[in-house]
């Protein structure tokens, strides 16, 4: 481990880690990391390239200051960041994860035609008619009928699942795969859950499974109920 009084470098298996401190001026930052990477220059194979990753502690770092970083570290990018690591982020990502993480609770029916798109999970009270759609960027939770379209991870999150107390739907989709209802000669009876499992399909199975395919999930749907 090399330290100077605001710069603290250690090797880990992939590369180094950069401890920068949040304290003092940006400008005496640059100058502390620009003496370390000098002064310890012969510990470095410039043959080959080092992965850096930076931890930033309560100090926002811009692009244009990451790459000036980058400059004093090594221009020539033997060395180079790959990521920065920081206990702040700016109000507006701030704000986009309480929007993504959030529940957008509807009680209506989806009527044929209609589409519902809302970001972060969607708790829909009522039913999906054939022809109409639910999407979302996070879960699709129903409490009715799903008769039509649902689309949950619309903007890519493939472990998002789908939710209904009775699913007979048009069309099913997380991310960007999709499925038709399978075919059945019964209605089901009870509530079921549709998932991307390991191999990468799209599998509709009961909601008991939920809880040990998707652990992390904080809430969903089971019969007719939401538990947290």
């Amino acid at each position: 481990m090399v330290n100077s009084h605001n710069v603290t470098i250690k090797g880990t298996k992939d590369g180094l880690l950069l401890r920068l401190d949040d304290t003092c001026s940006f400008s005496t930052l640059l100058k502390d990391i620009k003496e370390t990477f000098k002064t310890h220059a012969h510990m470095y194979d410039e043959k080959h390239v080092v992965h850096i990753h930076l931890h930033t502690g309560n100090r926002y770092l811009t692009e244009e200051q990451v790459s000036q970083i980058q400059d004093v570290i090594d221009p020539k990018r033997n060395l180079t960041i790959d990521s920065v690591d920081s206990n702040v982020i700016l109000k507006e990502e701030a704000e986009r994860i309480i929007k993504e993480k959030s529940i957008t609770l509807i009680h209506n029916v989806v009527r044929s035609g209609q589409v519902i798109n809302t970001s972060g999970d969607l708790l829909l009270i009522g039913d999906v008619n054939p022809g109409g759609m639910v999407m979302a960027s996070g879960n699709v939770f129903i409490l009715g009928r799903l008769k039509g379209i649902a689309h949950a991870g619309c903007l890519g999150d493939m472990s998002a699942v789908i939710c209904a107390s009775q699913m007979t739907p048009t069309q099913l989709r997380i991310g960007d795969l999709y499925r038709r209802s399978p075919d059945r000669d019964v209605v089901p009876t009870e509530a079921e859950c549709a998932f991307i499992d390991d191999e990468d399909d799209l599998i509709i199975d009961k909601l008991t499974v939920l809880k040990k395919v998707r652990p992390n999930l904080n809430c969903f749907a089971e019969g007719g109920i939401l538990h947290g």
